[in-house]
């Protein structure tokens, strides 16, 4: 049976182990092609631990519906949860680790180095008494784009490249430029460090690795409600 593919991916209170997420992206795609796309903020992250330079690389105080300078949004009395928008909700963390459960159970998690935010999110459910149930193996698109430029013999072929990309591919290579050597643009302007528009750069960029010769396919998709 084929699982559900997850896009998965987080924006964090920084790089260290104690860190918690704040915002959280998912786009489900069960084998059918049916896509569900869901975006969550947790209303009361804890940021006693954050980096400062984290927050700031993810625009935490720009982004975050709770924290942002101009116009903040908070829960309504008593609510554990808010609907800001199609697919968009500002939750507790408890009612975050629900939807996140219910959205990655029984599914394969897609990533750019998805470990980071299977780990992260993983402390979530836990913290609230939920058992990850997602696939144990996690799909990284960077070492797909590394074996499938590899396959390619990215050095043959460097005349038919831009001059600055045909360069060498020994790790650590940067994952915007490697996305642009598999043909997909990474994330610009306002989707850049948001965790929705890395899930769907990530989205974009596996299906490239998986059907290099088609053009983009077509899914029926739904917001989650």
């Amino acid at each position: 049976m084929t699982n559900a593919l997850v896009f998965l991916d987080t924006e964090t209170t920084g790089l260290h182990h104690d860190r918690r997420p704040w915002e959280i992206a998912l786009i489900r795609r069960e084998p059918n092609g049916y896509t569900t796309e869901l975006r969550v903020f947790v209303a009361d992250v804890d940021l006693s631990s954050a980096e400062l330079m984290g927050l700031n690389v993810g625009h935490f105080y720009d982004t975050h519906p709770s924290f942002r300078t101009d116009s903040p949004m908070r829960l309504p009395a008593g609510d554990e949860e808010f609907q800001t928008g199609p697919g968009v909700w500002l939750a507790v963390e408890a009612k975050a680790a629900v939807l996140v459960e219910r959205m990655t159970r029984g599914a394969t998690i897609v990533g750019n180095n998805p470990t980071f935010d299977v780990e992260v999110l993983a402390a979530m459910l836990r913290r609230h008494k939920l058992c990850p149930a997602w696939h144990y193996h996690p799909i990284d698109v960077v070492s797909q784009a590394l074996g499938f430029l590899s396959v390619l013999n990215l050095r043959m072929l460097g005349d038919l490249l831009a001059p600055e990309l045909a360069e060498d591919l020994t790790p650590p290579v940067k994952s915007d430029k490697l996305s642009k050597l598999c043909g997909i643009t990474p994330p610009e302007g306002d989707d850049r460090h948001t965790a929705i528009g890395d899930a769907r750069w990530v989205q974009r960029w596996y299906d490239r690795l998986s059907n290099p010769l088609d053009g983009d396919d077509e899914t029926t998709s739904v917001q989650a409600q």
